[in-house]
């Protein structure tokens, strides 16, 4: 399986992060992975999708800190759910897995914003992770 659709799955699984408690996204998680498209995915796949995923959910709070430290008038209670789940799972690839460089972490969410968000998301999400790339610099 190709990272960009690892990425695409680990994103469909956060961004059901905000309609359910942390205590549902498990069995939310399970049933997301057993669903029929999914069962064609490799046991190890689904792992690491599993793992990514809560990794991620679990640092939601931190990652929602930093965004909102550089979004000027859009605070993550503020923002669309497909949106701020792209910057969550970008921020958390910048952060927290060296396996991703910065730039292609930003890339893959702007392309993910073309692909789940409207007209205006793909620059949304590159302004936002651009600044978090310079605060991350500096």
């Amino acid at each position: 399986m190709t990272r960009r659709s690892l990425r695409e799955h680990t994103f469909l699984l956060l961004f059901q992060r905000d309609f359910y408690s942390i205590e549902e996204m498990e069995g939310q998680i399970k049933l997301y992975l057993s669903l029929e498209d999914q069962e064609k995915l490799a046991k190890e796949d689904k792992e690491e999708i599993r793992v990514r995923a809560e990794q991620a959910a679990g640092k939601t709070e931190l990652l929602d800190e930093r965004i909102n430290a550089v979004a000027e008038g859009w605070k993550a209670g503020r923002m669309g759910k497909v949106e701020l789940t792209i910057l969550r799972l970008a921020l958390f690839e910048i952060l927290f897995d060296d396996t991703v460089p910065q730039g292609v972490a930003i890339n893959e969410a702007v392309e993910l914003a073309k692909k789940f968000g409207g007209d205006d998301s793909p620059a949304f999400v590159n302004g936002i992770l651009g600044k978090l790339a310079v605060q991350q610099e500096g």
